[in-house]
């Protein structure tokens, strides 16, 4: 049987500034993966024919008398926009390309883009939560992805191509392991329980960024443009940088707090072991009793008696009950332990 084509559009766009609604692209790149090889590619510098600001020239280096004669956005979206096609978008912080290219596309076509969206700087966060930085340039670092001339468009979505797939099979054997996960009803309450204290948490910054920090911002923004020229107003810029962070934030906790769901301790069975559970068990052949704490792979200490539920130990004991008797193979051979007590913390 034929293996299904799937087509994915990796891209990345250079700007006048960080406002999508005042600013417009210099540069736009993209490459078509299919199945995750590079098939083809694009590229374009475009006249904005508006100010470049400083601060953006500093970073991607692209200047006025680069683009005087390049195409026009006018002129270059009917390629850009036949290029991608309706293919899902990949992009690092994708939400802020598609917004530059969604604009475009109202002022030149009059319609919005439909493409799905997919974030690679999202799932490098989900794959690797504990990483410093999730930026493109640790993103190619991590999967030993040379990355020349960051910060121009083609470079980076080449740097962005060639990690990506790599990226990507990581990331859905993450979510096919959670899936399965769904077999164990009581781990899955277990964690829903583990969570319930960052999803307090998430309320109460969500309520904070909606009446505290939105405000101040937009007294900041007010502030600097009370000074006059705003083209080289660091002041403004950083304030509408800050506030597009903000409802960057705020549109991700909404969506996190939309898909989560909360149990109380009530709902865990606390005759059923699962994460979090203190196990006293006794060792058959030797008939020595032992307690553990059964916690996720990253809190395990088995100097401090806690086992992660991923270790032979741990996956033996999930799902078990009070008095019934496990056995867990060993390179040393097989063992035998009995449950005598399961204590919910």
């Amino acid at each position: 049987m034929a293996r299904k084509k799937v087509i994915e559009i990796v891209l990345d766009t250079e700007t006048t500034g960080l406002d999508y609604t005042k600013e417009r692209m210099v540069e736009f790149a993209a490459v078509r993966l299919e199945n995750g090889k590079i098939k083809d590619e694009f590229q374009t510098l475009i006249n904005p024919e508006q100010h470049i600001r400083k601060s953006s020239i500093a970073i991607h280096g692209i200047t006025p008398d680069m683009v005087a004669d390049a195409p026009t956005e006018a002129e270059a979206m009917p390629k850009i926009l036949e290029f991608i096609g309706d293919y899902p978008i990949v992009a690092h912080n994708c939400i802020f390309d598609y917004s530059f290219l969604n604009e475009a596309s109202l002022r030149t076509t009059g319609k919005e883009l439909n493409n799905p969206r997919i974030d690679s700087q999202q799932m490098f966060k989900e794959v690797y939560p504990d990483l410093f930085s999730h930026g493109l340039d640790a993103l190619t670092e991590r999967f030993h992805v040379e990355l020349k001339n960051h910060h121009r468009a083609m470079a980076d979505t080449m740097g962005l191509a060639l990690a990506y797939p790599k990226l990507k099979k990581l990331y859905f054997q993450k979510y096919d392991w959670e899936v399965k996960q769904l077999d164990n009803v009581e781990y899955l309450f277990e964690r829903f329980l583990r969570i319930q204290q960052t999803v307090t948490t998430l309320q109460s910054e969500l309520q904070d960024l909606k009446v505290n920090r939105r405000k101040e911002v937009a007294q900041k923004i007010k502030e600097a443009r009370e000074q006059g020229d705003l083209s080289e107003n660091a002041e403004y810029d950083a304030a509408k940088e800050e506030q597009r962070d903000i409802e960057l934030r705020i549109e991700e906790i909404d969506k996190i707090l939309k898909n989560a769901e909360l149990v109380t301790d009530d709902d865990i069975d606390s005759s059923v072991i699962s994460i979090g559970c203190t196990v006293k068990i006794k060792d058959l052949e030797y008939d020595e009793e032992m307690e553990y704490k059964l916690v996720g792979s990253t809190e395990a200490n088995s100097l401090k008696g806690k086992i992660s539920n991923e270790s032979p130990v741990g996956k033996a004991l999930i799902g078990a009950k009070k008095g019934h008797t496990v056995m867990v193979e060993t390179p040393a051979g097989l063992l035998k332990y009995k449950i005598l007590e399961i204590t919910k913390n």
